[in-house]
């Protein structure tokens, strides 16, 4: 159910879906995690690409990926070695001043340093706690709607490709991982499935709004998340 929710969340946003089904997983098994929430994460994005993948920024997705590859590896370095605890909380504290700074209608410019930065966050909390949604979508918020879909699944599926690789070279992604994952694939499908109301309604001048409410919702769930981890 948290996968399914998760994909229309992302179906209609461009993310989202690590918000709500990394908790419960890590709750229910946290032995499975990040592994399987990442097998959904570079699935999902394919389906958003088969329908809007003229949307994707070219441009600004290579300078994500510039930072995401430095932050990936960070992020497995806490996975192996630091207690994500801190870095939940640290982070998630951060996108909730960025979602308070932009809706007071501070603009925080799209260029090739923000972009890269906002990668490298997103890399270091994706691969650490499965959850790295929130940065890249505060830089986008103020795109379109299919370009934010777009540009953000092209990323997501890069980059959860290669948090997949990086787990895997440090021994963090077991075989039970990689099933857990594949077992929640169709209940992503169906959830993307359900999401087209959802994204014709943002599309209507509503997602910015949309990207700042669930970007806030992630930070709160990443904060307790560490917590009570």
């Amino acid at each position: 159910m948290a996968v399914f929710v998760g994909a229309v969340v992302q179906g209609g946003v461009g993310f989202g879906l690590g918000l709500v089904a990394a908790p419960l997983i890590t709750v229910l098994d946290p032995t499975v995690m990040p592994g399987a929430v990442q097998i959904v994460n570079v699935t999902l994005p394919l389906l958003t690409l088969a329908k809007e993948w003229r949307g994707v920024d070219w441009r600004g997705l290579g300078f994500a990926l510039l930072g995401r590859l430095p932050g990936s590896a960070v992020g497995a370095f806490v996975v192996v070695y630091v207690s994500t605890r801190t870095l939940g909380v640290f982070v998630g504290l951060m996108v909730l001043v960025a979602v308070t700074v932009t809706a007071a209608a501070v603009a925080i410019p799209r260029n090739g340093a923000t972009l890269t930065a906002a990668g490298f966050l997103s890399g270091v909390t994706g691969t650490a706690t499965g959850i790295g949604g929130p940065p890249m979508a505060i830089v986008y918020q103020h795109a379109k709607g299919p370009q934010i879909r777009a540009t953000l699944a092209m990323y997501f599926f890069l980059a959860a490709a290669q948090s997949i690789a990086i787990l895997a070279a440090v021994g963090k992604l077991p075989g039970r991982s990689v099933v857990a994952g594949a077992v929640l694939i169709p209940f992503m499908v169906a959830g993307f499935a359900a999401s087209g109301p959802l994204r014709r309604f943002l599309d209507g001048g509503r997602v910015r709004a949309g990207v700042l409410v669930v970007a806030s919702a992630s930070a709160f769930v990443l904060i307790a998340q560490s917590l009570a981890g």
